[in-house]
């Protein structure tokens, strides 16, 4: 997968920049859901470091959590290969890779599925041409998983029915607060939702933009992000949150809730030092219902719920 532009690694050696890479997966048949979790960030002062976190989550059992690094890069060398972290401790995020042992966690992951066609949750002008604070893109929008997660003694193989994401973020750090949801909607469909309100000045006293994309039969919707996200409403909050709007002959309501059984909350850090905490699951219910306006009435087009297969967060200051 290293031929894969949007996988490409963004950083360049600036100071105040914050680059991810992470995979999420979840699995309807053992209810067990994984996600990792890997950053480089490079503060406006000190050294460049990278760091990370891997997540289980298990039906009826509490989410086990475990952090590795930080290790810092030495001045001049930029980690080399596409998104080949294994310069981290113990952990390899290679694509179709995904390898690591830390703490009371074992992961052992491969992305079966090949080259995808890019979930664009950004504009892609966005992405290339980094004129947003940040921005978030899916690569791999929707794979067959495989492979196993391992908490303690206990071993967990990931059933055919595996499926997940490997997505990638760049900029200048975290929102000042944010929604994120990933869901699957059978057949290769999915949903992708990024909520946030931007840390600048002025723009941190506005309402949450949302950014969605909806990928059906191979059609993504809306046809642009960026200039849809005014017309839909966010509400941000846990354990639940919701988007909701009309954009043209179309309108969604997406509810997303994150029980506080199934997540787990943790600190981030931005470059510029400020502290955020994130509180994710991978086991997380959504559910999403698009109508179309037809002949002056609103009929429904598609209804999905997502039950405890949802992978979803809200982001909060500190």
């Amino acid at each position: 997968m290293r031929d894969v532009p949007a996988l490409a690694r963004r950083w360049r050696g600036q100071r105040g920049r914050l680059e991810v890479v992470y995979a999420t997966v979840s699995d309807p048949a053992t209810g067990t859901g994984a996600w990792v979790h890997h950053e480089l960030v490079s503060p406006e002062a000190g050294p460049a470091y990278v760091h990370g976190w891997a997540a289980v989550f298990r039906t009826g059992a509490e989410p086990v959590l475990e952090r590795f690094g930080p290790k810092e890069i030495a001045p001049g060398g930029v980690p080399s290969g596409a998104v080949s972290w294994e310069e981290l401790s113990d952990a390899t995020f290679d694509p179709p890779i995904l390898r690591g042992s830390q703490g009371r966690l074992c992961w052992d992951l491969r992305v079966e599925d090949g080259p995808q066609q890019t979930l664009w949750t950004f504009p892609g002008w966005a992405w290339d041409r980094e004129l947003l604070p940040g921005a978030q893109v899916v690569p791999v929008p929707s794979a067959c998983m495989s492979g196993s997660v391992q908490v303690d003694a206990d071993r967990f193989e990931l059933s055919p029915d595996a499926r997940g994401a490997v997505a990638h973020i760049y900029g200048h750090g975290n929102a000042e607060r944010w929604g994120w949801l990933h869901g699957e909607l059978g057949g290769g469909d999915v949903i992708e939702i990024v909520a946030a309100v931007s840390r600048r000045p002025g723009l941190d006293r506005l309402a949450p933009l949302a950014l969605v994309q909806l990928r059906v039969g191979g059609r993504d919707w809306p046809r642009d992000p960026l200039l849809a996200a005014p017309l839909l409403r966010a509400r941000l909050g846990l354990p639940c949150w919701q988007v909701q709007g009309t954009v043209g002959r179309w309108r969604l309501r997406v509810t997303v809730d994150i029980p506080s059984s199934r997540s787990v909350s943790l600190g981030y850090r931005d470059p510029d030092g400020a502290g955020a905490t994130c509180t994710n699951s991978e086991l997380a219910d959504a559910e999403i219902l698009l109508e179309r306006r037809l002949q002056g009435r609103w009929e429904t087009a598609a209804h999905w719920a997502l039950e405890g297969t949802a992978h979803a967060e809200i982001g909060t200051r500190p």
